[in-house]
């Protein structure tokens, strides 16, 4: 029998809870971690997945893919909250590949999205090859710089911002007391920030650990306004290098910077370059235009380390995904979308207004102005692409001359989107 004619063997369904420590165990295999499984990654992984919405492929009585999704908020461009299905700990055991397997969770999952009523799917995607197939496009993503401090120009006598804030160390339960509320400001303005639960905070914080990951106490600091408001927030690690010389060489990694104003950003990253003792600051995940590099008088101390897409979404709705953003003009657009799924196809008339947002009417007997895939329209839902240069590469296709610039004046942003986390 070859393999794939023993796949109608393999039963792809929702996980019951008995079968929990199975599904662990096939994810820690899948994503190259030891196969044990404790009473207390059970217990953990027990208290929050829905078992509706976990799903596993089982050879037999043995688990040899997972799948899971959960709920979730993205922020539209304009500020405008989607409801998502993020989709998580996808894996397919290296004995059970090439059997279609992923490609059964995904659709029984987006159907069900679909027919829930979400917007978009999204999901980190771990290799660049995998989801495009199944209608995702990459819509934000990820620049991390290392910042030479002596090299900045910055002022290393620094001792606060001149505009009446300041800058103050807290621990981690300050951080979850202040932390989400400045996380839904964030999010409310900033599109591509996803929402945060409780539990995110709780692990990201330490009040909640982990079996899987050891946990070391970052240091905090918060910006607070002249008026006292907590605008922006940064949790970093710090190593103890003290080099040949026994001179301190030591190096800041930023696990998460998130502000609501440039004068909050402004002074947290000079706080951070002012620390003695630290020679080189990392920045972790940015938007590939932050204000990082230019805060610097020399920016080329701050040196590009990795740059990559990061969040990915599929649009389920296109309707509501187009009606739930703001546009940077006013003007119209006869789009042609194919989805080989049939989740979202078909022949959209856009009318946009600007900042009053826009009309998106299906079925449209207009004539096609813009031929593209669900996974492109995604990538220029979000602000971050261009048509142009997407019909440059042959990934979309006029039907009317000037239509992908017509697309770019309504649909890009003069900001780029962000996405700060991972799930």
């Amino acid at each position: 029998m070859s393999r794939r004619e023993d796949v109608k063997d393999i039963d792809v369904r929702p996980i019951t809870e008995a079968e929990i420590p199975d599904w662990i165990r096939a994810l820690n295999t899948g994503f190259l971690r030891p196969p044990t499984v404790s009473d207390r990654e059970v217990e953990d992984r027990s208290s929050y997945i829905l078992p509706s919405r976990t799903l596993g492929a089982f050879d037999g009585t043995r688990c040899v893919a997972t799948f899971r999704s959960f709920p979730q908020e993205l922020t539209a461009v304009g500020g405008r909250p989607v409801p998502a299905d993020a989709i998580s700990n996808v894996t397919v055991t290296a004995t059970h590949r090439r059997r279609g397997l992923l490609s059964r969770m995904m659709g029984q999952d987006l159907a069900a999205a679909k027919a829930r009523g979400d917007v978009v799917a999204t999901l980190i995607a771990a290799e660049y090859p995998i989801y495009g197939r199944f209608g995702f496009g990459p819509v934000t993503h990820a620049t991390e710089w290392t910042v030479d401090v002596p090299r900045t120009g910055l002022d290393p006598r620094w001792s606060g911002p001149a505009d009446g804030g300041r800058v103050d160390l807290v621990d981690a339960a300050d951080v979850r007391k202040v932390g989400p509320e400045l996380h839904e400001r964030l999010r409310s303005a900033q599109p591509g920030v996803v929402s945060r639960d409780e539990r995110w905070w709780q692990v990201s914080t330490g009040a909640l650990r982990l079996d899987r990951a050891p946990w070391a106490e970052p240091f905090y600091a918060v910006y607070r306004s002249a008026g006292g408001e907590v605008d922006g927030l940064v949790a970093y690690t710090c190593d103890d290098n003290w080099g040949d010389a026994k001179q301190p060489l030591n190096t800041a990694t930023v696990k998460g910077l998130i502000a609501v104003t440039p004068a909050a950003e402004r002074a947290l990253w000079q706080y951070l370059c002012s620390i003695d003792w630290i020679v080189r600051l990392k920045s972790g995940r940015r938007a590939p235009d932050d204000l990082l590099p230019h805060l610097l008088p020399d920016p080329r101390a701050a040196r590009i380390t990795s740059q990559a897409d990061w969040l990915w979404v599929r649009i389920l709705d296109v309707v509501r995904a187009m009606e739930a953003r703001t546009y940077e003009g006013s003007g119209s657009l006869v789009l042609e979308v194919t989805d080989r799924d049939g989740l979202s196809a078909g022949r959209y008339r856009l009318d946009a207004a600007g900042p009053d947002g826009a009309r998106c009417v299906p079925n449209t007997q207009d004539a096609a102005e813009l031929s593209l895939d669900v996974g492109e329209l995604a990538a220029l839902w979000l602000g971050d692409e261009s048509a142009v240069r997407l019909a440059a590469l042959g990934r979309v296709r006029e039907e009317r001359a000037g239509a992908a610039s017509v697309a770019d004046a309504l649909l890009r942003t003069s900001r780029r989107p962000w996405c700060p986390d991972i799930f």
